[in-house]
């Protein structure tokens, strides 16, 4: 991997870490009393899934002549949608790494 998305990756977990800090510094009453990890997770399936579904459309609609679409453009988009994919299953791993951890525990 290259420095450059490295530090976007780190960039982007620094800001989910904020973003989940702030949220759990809220009143309850506030929040929607029903945020836990795997809403957090499906959150982030979803941003995922739309930059994945965002790439495509802007490839088809590159390959289709579109004129309000270049090619940087599709490139960045397809590179966002790689590293965040890439972050999701990294994190994924780590989670059952983690998990495996605990279950192999002697009590």
């Amino acid at each position: 991997m290259s420095d450059i998305s490295v530090n976007s990756v780190l960039a982007q977990i620094r800001a989910l870490s904020a973003q989940a800090s702030t949220q759990q510094q809220k009143p309850a009453a506030t929040q929607g009393g029903n945020d836990g990890f795997g809403t957090l997770m499906q959150g982030s399936v979803d941003r995922v899934n739309n930059a994945q579904n965002e790439a495509t459309r802007m490839q088809k609609a590159f390959e289709m002549g579109d004129p309000n679409t270049d090619l940087s453009s599709v490139m960045l988009a397809t590179t966002k949608a790689q590293v965040s994919f890439r972050s999701m299953v990294e994190v994924r791993n780590r989670v059952i790494a983690a998990y495996q951890d605990i279950m192999n525990m002697p009590l």
